[in-house]
């Protein structure tokens, strides 16, 4: 955004540059300067053009701010900087208001988004049915995460299970040991977490239990699949 700068025009008139533009736009300007800014666009197709640029700017802004959200910290100093009247950088230039909040949400939504990273490493895993189960099926979506890796099933063809009684989602490694990634009383879309990595543990199994005390493996397996990790 550049700063308010106003040019005398062989009629006498002021004109107003992007910047009080960008803040008719967003909604930040006074009522006063409001009116009498929106006059002067009314009567001037050039300013009509640059009131609708910066309108389009300030929906390409919020659209990218409600699309990945700031941390919070970014998102407070964002707000300090709506409440300060101006902002100067080098230059001598002066942000007003909103131009500098809107140039510190970009920022903010910038940070966000790589901070974020956008190549998560992820995994699928087709599920088909064993003989108690001969009409279920599903498939799991495994994604790593800084907690771990969050699994998302989805099922088809399995009963709700109730009364004490549930499924069982493991994961297991070639050894055959298992691990418990959660519990669930019917599909057809669960989440799931686990500790461990599907390159080790590359089987997804889903088993009917019981809440009996015992935490082993009942052992009835109803969707069994194995990991793709071949990317």
């Amino acid at each position: 955004m550049r700063s308010i700068v106003r040019r005398r025009r062989q009629d006498g008139h002021e004109a107003h540059e992007p910047a009080e533009l960008a803040a008719l736009a967003d909604g930040s300007l006074d009522d006063e300067r409001r009116v009498a800014l929106e006059a002067r666009v009314a009567a001037s197709p050039e300013l009509a053009d640059r009131l609708a640029e910066q309108q389009r700017a300030v929906a390409l802004t919020r659209s990218a701010a409600a699309a990945v959200e700031a941390p919070a910290s970014l998102r407070a100093g964002v707000e300090r900087r709506r409440s300060r009247p101006r902002t100067r950088v080098p230059g001598g230039l002066v942000l007003i208001g909103a131009a500098a909040a809107t140039a510190a949400v970009v920022i903010a939504v910038g940070i966000a988004v790589f901070g974020s990273g956008t190549s998560a490493e992820r995994f699928h895993a087709a599920l088909a049915p064993t003989g108690l189960a001969p009409g279920a099926g599903g498939e799991a979506t495994l994604t790593k995460t800084s907690a771990g890796w969050r699994i998302e099933l989805d099922t088809a063809g399995l009963p709700r299970l109730d009364s004490g009684r549930f499924y069982q989602a493991w994961l297991r490694n070639p050894a055959g040991v298992l691990v418990p990634i959660g519990t669930f009383n019917e599909g057809p879309k669960v989440t799931l977490w686990a500790g461990v990595a599907p390159t080790t543990f590359t089987t997804v199994t889903v088993t009917r239990e019981r809440a009996d005390g015992n935490q082993a493996s009942s052992g009835e397996k109803v969707l069994v699949g194995p990991v793709d990790t071949r990317g």
